[in-house]
């Protein structure tokens, strides 16, 4: 006996298997070209030259060397990874501070306070950059790593308190006021029983922070004026002018410049992925 098929199953198919191929298209997409730069960072400038598109035939690191000691990349990205990580965990540890008072309690003038914090999401802090710069000059901060973490956790504290304090209003009250009968403290309800409740708030606020600050060159150009200083997107302006020619190195530092972020969306992507449906099937 054949087994008849409703026209609604077979629709659901079919338009599963489309969006499979657009979904596997795109990544194809994205990652060839990354592939093909790791392929090009092994290769030396040569052979490069010779067959833009093929594969090493005998890899070397050569390259990753040059651009970590002769183009000052070690600098560079003690530099970043010190800034941006500081920013971050400044901007958060605030964030969520705020977000919990902000998320959990009402009190006279808490909608000022949360209004006030959210106006940061439409005001460009760049356009700010003038009173800024006197300000920080003012305050001995020019030229100083402290005075850039500054600027950044500032810029990162409005988007990070709309979400916390979001996941923090979603949570029960009951179990702040179970913790209160059993003679928990404010401090080590925040800590030990909301703040694990809202990891994947953290960890889509903590990327989200992280990405625009390593990859920012505005405020270090500005802020920044001594060499040693520099971040990465700073100093990749100097190293493309020194080895434009080394195509190898120029392959090899921009692997060097994108592996961290890499590395933070694939240890981060499953907290990501709960933090932004969140809600979703509520």
């Amino acid at each position: 006996m054949s087994q008849h098929i409703h026209p609604s199953s077979r629709r659901i198919n079919l338009a599963s298997i489309g969006a499979n191929v657009l979904l596997w298209g795109y990544a194809a997409i994205v990652i060839l070209p990354l592939l093909l730069v790791v392929s090009n960072a092994l290769r030396p400038t040569r052979e490069i030259f010779k067959n833009p598109v093929g594969l090493p035939t005998s890899p070397s690191f050569e390259s990753f060397v040059k651009a970590w000691e002769e183009a000052s990349f070690n600098i560079y990205f003690f530099n970043s990874l010190l800034i941006t990580v500081a920013s971050v965990l400044l901007a958060t540890a605030v964030s969520a501070l705020a977000g919990y008072m902000l998320g959990r309690y009402k009190f006279r003038g808490s909608m000022l306070l949360t209004a006030y914090f959210l106006a940061g999401l439409m005001l460009p802090f760049r356009l700010a950059i003038v009173p800024l710069f006197l300000l920080l000059n003012d305050m001995g901060l020019i030229d100083n790593r402290l005075g850039l973490i500054l600027v950044y956790a500032a810029t990162g504290i409005p988007f990070s308190i709309f979400i916390l304090s979001s996941f923090f209003r979603q949570l029960p009250k009951e179990l702040s006021e179970a913790a209160r009968i059993d003679g928990a403290g404010e401090f080590t309800i925040f800590g030990r029983i909301m703040l694990p409740l809202v990891r994947p708030a953290l960890a889509t606020v903590i990327v989200f922070q992280f990405v625009p600050l390593w990859n920012d060159f505005f405020f270090p150009l500005v802020l920044l004026r001594s060499t040693d200083k520099w971040t990465l997107p700073v100093g990749m302006t100097r190293f493309f002018g020194e080895f434009q020619a080394d195509w190898s190195t120029l392959f090899a530092g921009l692997i060097i410049t994108t592996l961290p972020l890499i590395i933070i969306f694939l240890l981060a992507t499953k907290q990501i992925i709960a933090g932004l449906t969140a809600g979703i099937g509520k």
